[in-house]
């Protein structure tokens, strides 16, 4: 069967629409899964395990259930181009409901439509969906997807032995992508709890190769409680060198095409381990004099909206005034300080005065007393570090090549300028 001969059909037409659970606050934290509004905007298909809980209803259940071959969209979003992003079930999630900021499709029953799950999910991100919504979301103070629009967003439907082929190529690139975020998360753990046992727990290896604080290491008093005989006590402010981040005005400075990468805020979630190795949006050259640009290696802290989230640049880039730069450090290396801040990130957050915390100004991180080793010792780590972080500096950028691949091979396989054998 030729592109040309693939069925086209209105979501509307296959699919019944319903609005998920608005609910306060409070209800939050416990009871029943809940797919919550970043489950449906950061994934292809819903996670595994839902962390989100909610305090749900029998009804609630019912009506706002999570069952295969669910579609959710989701509704609303303060940009445009970030409206309408979806995410398939791909499992029955057994008492679980989903947001109020999200729409769930579901098969109409009795469907005569083959729609296989992954095809659904892979074609629901391309460009031909996100095209059609662009085209015709509205814009007040935010941007808001209703029933209306979604039905009549068109897809394309190969045969279903095509449908599943698609698919299986698009998910074995991102199974692979998988594999690598675990590889990453198993390392970076592997050398947090390393420097934990180290530099808090003080367990770092004597002269005779024993754990220093349980063999009867010698313990001194210090501002900050007992410390390791031979250690300091200084504050952030006088080992680096501290500057915010710079936001040129006006708006049509940040563009979606090619120019100098512009880190936002919103990377420090969004990006997939401890290092920035791409972004979303860019400068115009004429925007970057009134901005503030970083080399690759660079050490960044973020500062606002969800503060204290320490990242190391891949890339040259200019960065929203919402992170903290880290520049000539007088003794620590980046390496270690990139761990100190993982580590004292909820201590230093604490200085909010328990309201909740959205801004880490610059003068609360150069005041904040942290304890300093010999030097001796932390290049006898450093090796160590350096080379954890160099494989997950690999598989970051393995990560990012592949999801480049599956980027461009999926439009392809969408619009039928790639076919696939069907005996693949």
């Amino acid at each position: 069967m030729s592109y040309s001969e693939w069925k086209e059909v209105k979501l509307g037409d296959v699919y019944d629409i319903r609005s998920g659970l608005s609910k306060d606050r409070k209800e939050f934290g416990y009871g029943y899964p809940f797919v919550s509004f970043k489950d449906v905007f950061y994934n292809y298909f819903l996670p595994d395990e839902l962390e989100n809980l909610a305090n749900t209803s029998i009804k609630e259940r019912e009506n706002c259930s999570v069952k295969k071959g669910d579609v959710f969209f989701t509704r609303t979003s303060e940009t445009q181009d970030e409206l309408g992003m979806s995410s398939v079930a791909l499992k029955d999630y057994k008492n679980a409901t989903f947001n109020g900021f999200t729409k769930r499709l579901r098969l109409k029953e009795k469907i005569k439509e083959d729609i296989d799950l992954l095809y659904i999910g892979y074609y629901l991100r391309s460009p031909f969906i996100r095209n059609q919504i662009n085209g015709f979301s509205s814009m007040t103070t935010r941007a808001s997807l209703n029933n209306s629009m979604i039905n009549v967003l068109e897809i394309k439907l190969p045969p279903i032995q095509e449908q599943v082929k698609i698919g299986e190529v698009l998910r074995s690139l991102d199974e692979k992508i998988e594999i690598n975020n675990k590889i990453i998360n198993t390392l970076e753990t592997m050398a947090q709890e390393l420097f934990k046992h180290w530099f808090v727990d003080f367990e770092f290896p004597n002269e005779n190769g024993e754990p220093y604080k349980s063999s009867g290491g010698e313990m001194i008093e210090s501002e900050l409680g007992l410390i390791p005989k031979g250690w300091e006590v200084n504050t952030i402010g006088q080992i680096t060198r501290i500057t915010r981040g710079a936001s040129p005005r006006p708006i049509q400075n940040f563009i979606k095409t090619e120019g100098v990468p512009w880190v936002k805020i919103s990377d420090a979630t969004s990006s997939i381990s401890m290092y920035i190795s791409k972004t979303s949006e860019f400068i115009k050259i004429e925007g970057v004099s009134k901005s503030r640009k970083v080399t690759p290696g660079t050490l960044i802290l973020s500062n606002s909206a969800t503060p204290g989230i320490p990242k190391i640049m891949m890339i040259e880039a200019c960065v929203h005034d919402g992170w903290l730069i880290f520049n000539d450090y007088i003794y620590l290396p980046k390496e270690y300080m990139y761990y100190l801040l993982l580590i004292e990130r909820d201590n230093i957050l604490s200085l909010s005065n328990g309201s909740v915390f959205r801004n880490l100004k610059t003068d609360i991180l150069k005041s904040y007393k942290i304890i300093i080793p010999p030097m001796k010792l932390i290049d006898n780590i450093l090796s160590s570090l350096k080379a954890i972080n160099k494989n997950i500096e690999c598989k970051a950028t393995e990560m990012e090549k592949l999801s480049k691949i599956r980027d461009t091979l999926l439009p392809k396989l969408m619009s039928g300028e790639i076919r696939v054998p069907l005996n693949f």
